[in-house]
């Protein structure tokens, strides 16, 4: 009897990355659980009122994914290597996150770069427990296969494991108040929740992956149960390609404004039956011929549905043209058909019988490959909002798109900073209907809400005036239409323009009728939205922060004052609030 032979009779094989892992290591819960609740603790006083500070939400993130990469690839007597690479991860993730938060506004992509430098990060994390970095191309599919389920069962194991203690010390709660013991009070600090968390999850994870012995046999069952699954969604997507070639493939685009993400969402669901049916070799597959050709059906059929994916972004993308959410959907679409591709080619030229071993060795490559293009994508390299509004300037100038139609508002606020200096330089345009649109946009303090992505140029508003010259008329009616008007068209509204606000130029009030709004000139002479505060007429920033008690430990003074101002009158009745 041959190696090959004793191999598929399911004798024992010889991993030495699973024997370490599997190794006995009593201590593993105790030392996942302090390490998980100390980081818990720092993330809970790094993001505490961190609003958008870039250092302590990066350095939140560094934490999280440094101990969570640890917990998975730490073993029993080997900590050096898994503590530099949980360090290089959390470096990785943590710096995305500092770029995202830190530029705000200004980067167009900055949350897709983070999603892709965690994705680069969890596709990582099998590999460095295979011990990749040694193996490289030569890394059995056997180990990775066997990394890449269990990290996803014990993963999946704690977070359940989390929430039953979490119910469990909220009956317990509710038990210790019957008897006048306030256990409730301390849950409900957010710092203890934050501990709570990565302590339940460091014992639940510790514990899990002592028993991956065990786990071996769980993780047969999952792969068995997700595999039944394959002949159903083998013969959807049969009758579905049938009707596509009946019918013809414009009745996806007709059927549906969201082709590509039921089509990708369908195509990950094929790729991850296959590989259930497919193992990580042949002596472990289960369920007879009828799941093995289901396995293989699917295998066949991820490609039709990733190109179909693809036709459908493509006639968006020269419908609408390029944005940096289509160009990131277009990067997904790369991986998706490549992996489509690979398997098509497989399962043909295997059609014999070496299709399955094909198709393992393929996911080797495809996994690096994708892991390595996804840290590419991550990194500060492609400018997709520069690529972009070069894109839409060229339709615009172009004329495949009118100004009517064209979206200022995403150069304002989905592109970034090219997508705003392109708004600049469009303002000083000769053309008075584009410098209008871009100017109405860039006036713009939210981004408006749309139901779909038709868009719809900012409608011109007619108020009755009573003060101001004309330049500053003008100046108030373009910034109301530019956010959220109170005044449409169909409405009759005055404009009354009723002093100085503080330390700036006039201010306006504006009212229908029924309700009022107040603008102004600020110091920096830009036209700006003011409230009425405590009687005053103060800017967004001061609403937002009055000052009140900000000190740490200060009390506010409380106290009742006379007041005698002023306040607007419309057919002899009070509207809105007095101001001075």
């Amino acid at each position: 009897m041959n190696d090959a032979q004793i191999e598929d009779n399911g004798s024992p094989e010889q991993h030495p990355a699973r024997e370490r892992v599997e190794a006995d290591w009593p201590l593993r819960p105790w030392i996942f659980a302090a390490l998980l609740a100390l980081a818990g603790l720092a993330i809970h006083f790094l993001t505490d009122n961190a609003n958008d500070s870039g250092p302590r939400i990066a350095a939140a993130a560094f934490i999280a994914f440094a101990s969570g990469a640890f917990v998975f690839t730490a073993e029993r007597g080997r900590y050096v290597a898994p503590a530099i690479f949980s360090i290089v991860t959390g470096l990785v993730v943590g710096g995305l996150t500092w770029r995202a938060v830190g530029a705000g506004n200004d980067v167009a992509d900055g949350g897709y770069a983070v999603a892709a430098g965690v994705f680069a990060c969890l596709l990582a994390v099998p590999l460095f427990q295979a011990d990749f970095l040694h193996r490289r191309l030569q890394t059995d599919y056997k180990d990775i296969h066997y990394f890449v389920w269990t990290d996803a069962i014990t993963g999946a194991g704690a977070f359940a494991f989390m929430g039953l203690a979490w119910l469990l010390i909220w009956l317990v709660s509710a038990l210790l108040d019957l008897v006048g013991i306030p256990l409730e009070d301390l849950l409900r600090k957010d710092w203890f929740a934050a501990v709570f968390i990565g302590l339940t999850l460091g014992a639940g994870l510790g514990t899990l992956r002592n028993q991956l012995k065990i786990i071996g046999t769980l993780q047969s069952v999952v792969l068995l149960v997700l595999s039944i699954l394959a002949l159903p969604l083998a013969i959807a997507i049969a009758v579905f390609l049938g009707a596509v070639v009946v019918s013809g493939p414009s009745v996806l685009w007709n059927a549906t404004d969201s082709a590509t993400p039921v089509l990708l969402s369908i195509a990950i669901g094929a790729y991850v039956l296959a590989n259930a049916v497919l193992r990580d070799r042949d002596a472990d597959m289960v369920g007879g011929p009828v799941l093995k050709w289901s396995g293989y059906a699917l295998t066949l059929g991820i490609l039709p549905l990733t190109v179909f994916a693809a036709i459908s972004t493509g006639l968006r993308i020269d419908q609408h043209g390029l944005s940096p959410e289509r160009l990131w959907a277009l990067c997904s679409l790369v991986v998706a058909v490549a992996f489509g591709l690979a398997y098509f080619v497989d399962a043909v030229l295997g059609a014999r019988g070496s299709w399955r071993e094909r198709l393992r060795a393929s996911n080797l490559r495809l996994g690096l490959a994708t892991a390595v293009f996804a840290l590419f994508l991550a990194l500060p390299l492609l400018n997709f909002g520069a690529i972009s509004t070069r894109d839409q300037l060229a339709r615009l100038e172009s004329g495949a798109i009118s100004v009517e139609e064209f979206d200022f508002t995403a150069l304002r606020w989905d592109f970034g900073e090219p997508g705003r200096e392109a708004l600049a330089k469009l303002e000083t345009s000769d053309s008075d209907a584009i410098s209008k649109g871009a100017r109405l946009a860039r006036l713009q303090e939210t981004r408006p809400y749309r139901m779909s992505a038709e868009v719809e140029a900012p409608a011109d508003i007619a108020l009755d005036w009573q003060g101001g010259d004309a330049p500053f008329r003008k100046r108030i009616e373009e910034y109301q239409s530019a956010n959220s008007p109170l005044c449409e068209p169909d409405r009759n509204c005055a404009a009354l323009v009723a002093g100085q606000v503080d330390k700036g130029g006039p201010l306006v009030v504006i009212s229908d009728g029924n309700t009022i709004q107040y603008y102004g000139e600020n110091a920096e002479g830009e036209i700006e939205q003011y409230y009425v505060m405590q009687g005053r007429v103060v800017p967004q920033s001061e609403r937002l922060n009055p000052g009140l008690g900000d000190e740490p430990g200060e009390e506010p003074t409380i106290e009742l004052r006379p007041f005698e101002g002023r306040q607007l009158y419309v057919d002899g009745k009070p509207v809105g609030e007095p101001f001075d």
